[in-house]
């Protein structure tokens, strides 16, 4: 059937972001494609969901041209049975807006709207967003059909929400209207050329401009001032576009409707803060390395990381970063159903690791687990990325495990719903840091003149303290840059901050606001264990290495200071001073990739260099200031260091004990920690390992999934990959 869009539909007052509730239980299902099936079977697969427990679907999202096959033509009930299908079951459905996926008629018709790359040619068609979003054509018909599409099923008791286009970000657009755009934010920004080359130091190689039409163009840029500007304008582009749908999804949607948009937190053109301001609810799609590399503990060398992570710990910290969006509970809108990364990687989870894995992200904060994606392709690019249903889709291991885990999650009900995760260790992110290090990385390929940009150098320094925290069975929020200094806000109580997160790491934070730096500070000075790690306070937000001494306007709170610094090429061991009757430290200690030339000025050394020229340095010091003290790090740590200075800050200067770390079991054994809406406390208990543990709860608890009551001292068994959920309950009433 085919309907000609009115430009009208169900119309609903606007309204501010985050207004609208989220469901009152974990939501629990995947990506639903119907359009994609061979053969038309959409009552057999609600029904199979309906038996898995599922509670949500995903649809429409990637097939813009399906909704409008040509220009100006619709076709909209396409969807309706999926849609009328899923309410009969129970099912909600979060309905997608197409936009990142563009139909060849509008290519054809305006070439124009193609993204141009860093060579200055056009991007081919045959993938996905390659158009520049910012472009008045592609506004026009996207417009159109968000307005087609909202306004058909906006009414429907089904849908619950919608997703605004999907992993936004993807390029870095170097076409000519969106350079001139940029040339104009520096007009309106800087007002002259004379104040441009005084702020970005454009005498250099006789960089100055006599007018703004001598700005070169980005793609022969090698300017850090220059491309830490680029990168910042790319990313309000993005934030912008998902505005602007967010926007006109209101106008149609109803008033109990909320809208996200789902985030790859590797995508170069997305500020993972800044571009969830517009919307209700924050969403990420968190894919993972399976199988043995969630075995914990984690081996000490790792896959590098990138969209997908490797080892459990990047799990639980792609939650906490979707947590740290809006410092409140998420939505994942994609993870793993089976092998993911096409057909030359074919890695499926064991037995148990779908669960263990949805519930560490229901532990910290998930409101919703859902898959990509419900029955694996037949045709495509993503022909090898397993769904819950296999090519045969028929019902097969996936279905069955999943099964169980949707049984759960109906068991557990509301009270797994809206959790907040427990803290002890803050991990200060920087997106302007991020781009400062990729475009200046400090490790990684050498090469003459500027390095290659390098999108993982940032995470290969806070990275290490967010596995080091869940080594020691700590609980790690992330917390923003601008969360705690807002460019145009109030800042956060530094002594209210000291109070809920007792230690603050932050590494890698090369680029920094002087209120920011001078915050740190007072952080520490009100009680706070502050951890520095290398190119902390280096650079002002230009991304202009400062005069002052390093680390900047932080060496006096620290006791430290340095001037030179040196790459690794290989680790180096480390010697301890002094004896911490709190802590062991790790024998076989060494520093890896980089190395401060840290000189002690009132700082309490910890651990030196074993090597006949950085020997005169220390690796690691600690200075009290104030009620507090910071700690410096000047080296990026192994594994087990890292992890054993996270704990010793943890457990300095009478901190209390998390409740986590209280917790007796193997070392496959984590605990992870939430407080429950109505104020008790949960804990989810795994065991990442073939081999059966134990854990001796130190509370009396209910289990959540097995209705079982069990007392302080009592013995919790976990089989291979297995999860426990408890919930505590009064001594008393335990026995």
């Amino acid at each position: 059937m085919t309907a000609q869009h009115d430009g009208q539909g169900a119309a609903a007052t606007e309204r501010s972001p985050g207004a609208v509730p989220l469901p009152t239980t974990v939501l629990f299902g995947a990506a639903y494609y119907p359009e994609y099936t061979p053969d038309p079977r959409v009552k057999t697969d609600l029904d199979l969901m309906a038996e898995a427990g599922f509670t949500v679907v995903r649809v429409g999202e990637s097939v813009w041209s399906t909704w409008e096959p040509e220009d100006g033509h619709f076709e909209l009930d396409w969807l309706e049975e999926a849609l009328d299908g899923a309410h009969e079951r129970g099912i909600k459905v979060v309905l997608g807006t197409p936009t990142y996926a563009v139909p060849l008629w509008l290519v054809r018709k305006h070439p124009e709207i193609a993204a141009v790359d860093d060579t200055g040619h056009r991007r081919p068609w045959g993938s996905r967003q390659e158009v520049d979003y910012t472009h008045p054509a592609f506004r026009f018909h996207a417009e159109r059909v968000i307005r087609a599409v909202v306004g058909r099923y906006a009414a429907h008791p089904a849908v619950i929400g919608y997703q605004v286009d999907n992993e936004p970000g993807l390029h870095l657009f170097h076409n000519h209207s969106v350079v001139e755009g940029f040339v104009d934010d520096l007009r309106r920004t800087y007002g002259t050329v004379e104040a441009l080359n005084e702020e970005w130091g454009l005498t250099y190689w006789s960089h100055r401009l006599s007018t703004w039409a001598d700005l070169w163009e980005p793609r022969g840029n090698a300017q850090p001032q220059y491309d830490q500007a680029w990168r910042a304008y790319q990313a309000r582009l993005t934030t912008e576009f998902i505005a602007w749908q967010a926007g006109l999804v209101r106008q149609l949607a109803r008033d109990d409707q909320w809208v996200t948009t789902c985030v790859s937190y590797s995508r170069p053109a997305v500020d993972e803060w800044d571009v969830d301001r517009a919307l209700d609810v924050a969403a990420g799609n968190p894919y993972y390395a399976m199988q043995d590399a969630l075995a914990v503990p984690t081996p000490e060398e790792s896959a590098p990381q990138g969209w997908t992570t490797t080892g459990t710990w990047s799990v639980v910290h792609s939650a906490d970063r979707m947590y740290a969006s809006k410092q409140a509970p998420f939505l994942v809108t994609e993870t793993n159903a089976g092998p993911i990364g096409g057909s030359s990687t074919n890695f499926p989870a064991w037995d148990g690791q779908w669960r263990q894995v949805a519930w560490a992200m229901v532990a910290r904060g998930a409101r919703m687990v859902e898959y990509w994606h419900w029955h694996t392709l037949h045709a495509g690019t993503e022909t090898y990325w397993g769904g819950v249903l296999p090519h045969d889709q028929q019902p097969g291991r996936v279905f069955e495990q999943l099964s169980r885990l949707g049984a759960e999650l109906g068991q557990a009900g509301p009270v797994v719903a809206g959790l907040r995760p427990h803290a002890q260790v803050g991990l200060l992110m920087s997106v302007p840091s991020k781009w400062g290090l990729a475009f200046q990385p400090h490790d990684g390929p050498r090469g003459a003149g500027h390095s290659p940009v390098d999108e993982t150098a940032y995470e290969r320094l806070t990275g290490v303290w967010a596995r080091a925290a869940f080594d020691a069975g700590l609980g790690v929020r992330v917390v923003h840059d601008r969360q705690l200094v807002p460019a145009d806000g109030v800042a956060r109580d530094p002594h209210e901050v000291a109070a809920e997160l007792p230690v603050l790491v932050a590494a890698g934070l090369y680029v920094a606001s002087d209120a920011l730096l001078d915050w740190l500070v007072a952080y520490a000075e009100a009680g706070g264990h502050l951890v520095l790690g290398p190119r902390t306070g280096y650079a002002d937000p230009l991304a202009r290495a400062r005069r002052e001494v390093k680390p900047a306007r932080l060496a006096a709170a620290a006791g430290v200071r340095y001037q030179e610094f040196t790459n690794l090429p290989s680790s180096v061991p480390l010697r301890w001073e002094g004896e911490e009757e709190l802590m062991t430290w790790p024998v076989a200690a060494r520093a890896t990739t980089w190395a401060d030339a840290l000189v002690a000025d009132g700082a309490r050394v910890l651990a030196c260099y074993e090597h006949p020229q950085l020997g005169r340095w220390p690796a690691v010091t600690t200075h009290e200031v104030g009620r507090g003290r910071v700690t410096t790090v000047g080296t990026v740590p192994d594994g087990e260091t890292s992890a054993a200075l996270l704990d010793w800050c943890a457990r300095l200067d009478g901190a209390p004990v998390a409740e986590e770390r209280r917790w007796q079991g193997e070392p496959s054994v984590t605990v992870m920690g939430a407080t429950v809406p109505d104020g008790r406390r949960l804990h989810v208990v795994h065991n990442w390992s073939w081999e059966p543990a134990t854990a001796v709860l130190p509370v009396a608890a209910q289990d959540l999934l097995g209705d079982v009551s069990l007392r302080a001292g009592d013995r919790l068994e976990l089989g291979a990959w297995d999860v426990r959920v408890l919930v505590e309950v009064p001594a008393t009433a335990g026995g």
